[in-house]
């Protein structure tokens, strides 16, 4: 039974749906640990960030795993301080440097601030220049994205944003449609949410398909068409997250899980609060 599939960018790549998280893994042992526990297990996604301070853990559990590297699919994501054109040319060299790689799978704009549109311009030079397969973006749901989608050459292949049961980004699918724009969900579990894990609908599909509320929610974002990567650093959840390809929700409980939409958000500060709030921070190369 396969343990991984594929979805087909809008620029021809395959990028594999099912992935590990990084955020809040530490760099170093634990980081190299949890990734080396997850090419061996089957996942071939790796996400992380600059601002996350483990590129080089991760690039190196890579190196190391025995997984080709064209099998092991790297995203990472720029952070506001690191846009403009010409520093973000600069600071994707250094990104290279960090992950030990010739090429990044995916790089993000991590968050809707700085020079994202100067940004662009040159993650669009680094796709020309090889040393990126496809872009994107993360957390540009404001008018920001049309600015951005609007002055893009490359249209972005995915958007990394809050999506889990209880808000589902209908809205932001309809802005996307038109440009084949994948979504990528953090918080794929509403952020570990007890109430929404103890949804009784996933307890009783759990209880059909002998599975975990947990994997019943992550199975839904597959056959949504999502790209999920859950983080862990604990292997026996490792596992667990991953064994989902054995079963398939029917249309009928796919409808009944969609219709649990409330728009309720995990993450919950306004545009201007965001700004603030990361503009102090600064990561480290």
């Amino acid at each position: 039974m396969s343990k991984q599939t594929y979805i087909t960018l809008n620029d021809g790549n395959k990028i594999p749906q099912f992935g590990l998280g990084v955020y809040m893994v530490p760099a170093g042992e634990e980081t190299e640990t949890a990734v080396r526990t997850a090419l061996d297990l089957g996942y071939r996604h790796i996400d992380t960030a600059h601002a996350y301070q483990n590129e080089r853990s991760v690039g190196k559990a890579v190196r190391e795993s025995g997984v080709p590297r064209d099998e092991a699919w790297i995203t990472s994501k720029l952070w506001p301080s690191e846009c403009g054109e010409g520093k973000t040319a600069e600071a994707i060299d250094k990104m290279l440097d960090r992950l030990g790689t010739d090429y990044i799978d995916l790089l993000l704009l991590h968050q809707q601030f700085g020079d994202y549109l100067g940004a662009r311009r040159d993650m669009e030079r680094a796709v020309a220049a090889g040393k990126v397969r496809s872009i994107g973006l993360s957390n540009f749901e404001s008018d920001r994205l049309e600015e951005v989608l609007d002055a893009a050459t490359i249209k972005p292949s995915v958007m990394q944003v809050e999506c889990h049961p209880c808000y589902q980004q209908g809205e932001l699918k309809k802005r996307l449609a038109s440009y084949g724009t994948v979504l990528e969900a953090w918080y794929p579990l509403g952020h570990g949410d007890a109430g929404l894990l103890a949804e009784r609908l996933f307890t009783k599909l759990g209880e059909k398909y002998d599975k975990s509320p947990a994997q019943v929610i992550l199975r839904w974002h597959i056959q949504e068409g999502t790209i999920v990567f859950p983080k862990t650093t604990n292997p026996a959840h490792m596992a667990d997250n991953i064994d989902i390809f054995d079963f398939e929700l029917t249309d009928d409980e796919m409808a009944r899980v969609r219709a649990l939409d409330c728009g309720r958000r995990y993450f919950t500060l306004g545009l201007e609060e965001q700004e603030a709030a990361l503009s102090a921070f600064v990561p480290a190369d």
